[in-house]
Formats: structure tokens, C-alpha cells, sequence
């Protein structure tokens, strides 16, 4: 749901100043219609979440651009939610979204391409991404020493004892100045310069200043990749790219191996039970394991086409199922069970097996 802003005008050629305030997506389209005689360009305005699962397999290849590790996640679970398996645990192909995906900050920059169940998806690589910065409460509150501290001190705590039950919204220009404002005061108080508009902007935001030429190259990058993909000219890359051009220009390609146990694009989160637990106790264990920590809060669990217990109006219907034992409703083979709950992107592919009574139980297991 991106909105031009004077500081996209810099480092791009889509938009103009009369275009600030508008839907990025709109007015990226016309531009392209515009300058490309015969091509037609979709622009949606809204939030990812809010498509259903059908509009992105109706792609061939997905592209991302978006700004957050958050947003590349949710992407990422659902593509690799499409694949499917056959009954040796074969991949299908057919079912393989391709995935390719660029970023920016500053003077460096990355291209990647995911080829979900068969290259490592973005999960598996979530260590490239630093953690955020946060600063104590206590620094902001008693011992401001930077600029940065009086902006996050007037956002974090100013603005919820000062406006309670006022809503912040960095896009608002009121509320942004409101914040600049209360920060170019404290930041007097404590004899600390360099409050700035921008600079409050950046911070709330967590904007990163944008290089038109690192744009540029990984866009480039982005494109020829796509271009691989869909006509086969060349080999494409395997599989991700740094840029850096800070000193120079360097870029440096690395294969990165995919995690086999990743509880997003592997073929199952591998679950085990004794042939007399009961479906209850099933998803009292996957509630229970570590890799599933604050990823489910109430899930619904089917078998191939067979609801075994869904949340919402089957609850009723399939609630007699939570009694029976796994090997009554799967068979004494086991199986891949698919889970869906609300805090997740897409289905999430649980591979049950059965424990032979001689082996130890592990913590994780029931």
C-alpha cells in the first residue's frame, strides 16, 4: 500500500512531483504503459495479505521488491505452501513457483533467486538478515545521548502519554512533525544536535537513505534473471548475489545450501507418536515443538482431502475426530498432515510417524 513520497522522486524516473501522494503501483504502471508501446501493466493497491492464494499461482515467475523481512517471509510461505509431493516423497515440479528477489540499502545490495523445495527459500537464510536496532527504554527515558534517542523517545513514549488512543501513522504529515517537533525539543533540553525532519522520518520509518545507482544494478540483475527463467537462454544463478559499491564495484555470487529440516519449504516439519495417540494429542505436540515456537495458535489439521479437525463452523462436525487415534484417520503408515492457522502464510506440511514402541521418547515427541 506504498505512497509516492518527495524522497522517491531522487532515485528513480517513474515519478514526478505532482504524482506525491498517490498509489506507487498506479502511476509506476502508466509510467511503463506510457513508455512501452503494446505492454500491459496490472497495478493493484493494497496490502499482499489481502489476495487470495489463487492470484499469485496464476504467475509464472514472482518478482519482489518490497521492504521488509516480514513481507519476504509471508511471500515465501506461501509459495513454498503450493508444493506438493508424490506418495515416495518425490518433488512435484509442476509445482515450483519461482522466486526472484532484490534489495537496497545504501551502497549495497542483493539479487536471489528461490526456486521453492529445491534451492534454499528464504527462511532458510534468515541470518543474512542483521536484527533490528532497538535502544532500552531507560537510555531513551534518562540518558539521551543522540538524535536518534530524543526521535524514538518522542515516538515511543511521548506520542502514547501525550495522544492516548491517537493511532500513529507514519505516512501522516501531522503525526510526523508532531514527532519532529517533540524531538527538537528534548533533543534542546539535553544540548543535543542534529533533529532533523528527514532524519525523524528515517528513523520511524527505518528508512534507509536509497542509491539510484545500487537501484539500478539490482533491478538490472533482478530482470536478466527473470529473463533466464522464463525463456531458458542461460543458466540462471545459483543463487544469490551481493553487490557492494561503497569502494568500487564488487558483487560476489554464493551457493547457499537449502536446510532440510526447514519448517517452511522442506517436505514436512517431521513429527512422531506412538500408533495410540489420539489427533488431540497430536496437536498438543505440535503446539509443543520447538521449531513451531509462536508460528500456531489454533490450528485446523486435514489429511489429503480428509478435515480432521477444523477451527470455526466444522468445529462441531469434526470434533469427535479429536478422540480417535492417528492410526484410525491416517492409517498405521502415517503421513504428511497439513496444518492451517491464522498466523500463518500458508499451509504448513507436517510429516507423521510412527514410533516404534522400543525407542526412547524424546522431549518434542508424545
Amino acid at each position: 500500500m506504498d505512497t509516492i513520497d518527495v524522497s522517491n522522486l531522487n532515485r528513480q524516473f517513474l515519478f514526478r512531483l505532482q504524482d506525491v501522494g498517490k498509489s506507487k503501483s498506479v502511476v509506476a504502471a502508466e509510467r511503463v504503459m506510457e513508455r512501452v508501446e503494446g505492454v500491459q501493466v496490472k497495478a493493484h493497491f493494497g496490502r499482499i495479505e489481502e489476495k487470495p492464494s489463487e492470484f499469485y499461482q496464476a504467475f509464472h515467475v514472482i518478482v519482489l521488491g518490497l521492504d521488509s523481512v516480514e513481507a519476504r517471509s509471508w511471500i515465501n510461505s506461501l509459495l513454498c505452501s503450493f508444493l506438493e509431493y508424490d506418495d515416495e516423497g518425490n518433488l512435484e515440479l509442476s509445482t515450483v513457483k519461482p522466486m526472484v528477489d532484490g534489495g537496497t540499502e545504501g551502497f549495497k545490495g542483493h539479487t536471489r533467486v528461490i526456486l521453492p523445495g529445491i534451492t534454499p527459500c528464504f527462511n532458510c537464510t534468515l541470518w543474512l538478515f542483521p536484527p533490528q536496532t532497538t535502544f532500552p527504554l531507560c537510555t531513551l527515558a534518562e540518558t539521551p545521548r543522540s538524535p536518534v534517542h530524543c526521535i524514538e523517545y518522542a515516538h515511543l513514549i511521548q506520542w502514547g502519554n501525550e495522544r492516548p488512543g491517537d493511532v500513529f501513522d507514519a505516512d501522516n504529515p501531522e503525526h510526523m512533525k508532531w514527532i519532529h517537533e517533540k524531538a527538537m525539543e528534548r533533543a534542546n533540553v539535553y544540548g543535543i544536535e542534529g533533529v532533523t525532519y528527514t532524519l525523524a522520518q528515517g528513523v520511524v520509518k527505518n528508512i534507509v537513505p536509497a542509491i539510484a545507482s545500487t537501484n539500478a544494478i539490482v533491478a538490472a540483475s533482478c530482470t536478466l534473471e527473470v529473463l533466464k527463467i522464463v525463456t531458458l537462454c542461460s543458466t540462471g544463478m545459483n543463487n544469490y548475489m551481493m553487490y557492494v559499491g561503497s569502494n568500487g564495484v564488487y558483487t560476489h555470487t554464493v551457493e547457499y545450501e537449502r536446510d532440510p529440516e526447514c519448517i517452511v519449504c522442506s517436505m514436512g516439519v517431521p513429527l512422531h507418536c506412538s500408533k495410540d495417540a489420539t489427533l488431540q494429542q497430536v496437536m498438543e505436540s505440535l503446539l509443543a515443538l520447538p521449531s513451531l515456537k509462536g508460528k500456531l495458535s489454533a490450528p485446523s489439521i486435514s489429511y489429503g482431502s480428509q478435515n480432521l479437525y477444523m477451527r470455526g463452523p466444522l468445529e462441531e462436525f469434526t470434533r469427535p475426530n479429536l478422540s480417535k487415534t492417528m492410526v484410525e484417520l491416517v492409517g498405521s503408515k502415517g503421513g504428511i498432515l497439513a496444518v492451517n492457522d491464522k498466523k500463518l502464510a500458508g499451509v504448513l506440511r507436517v510429516r507423521l510417524s510412527y514410533r516404534d514402541p522400543k525407542d526412547p521418547v524424546p522431549m518434542s515427541d508424545l
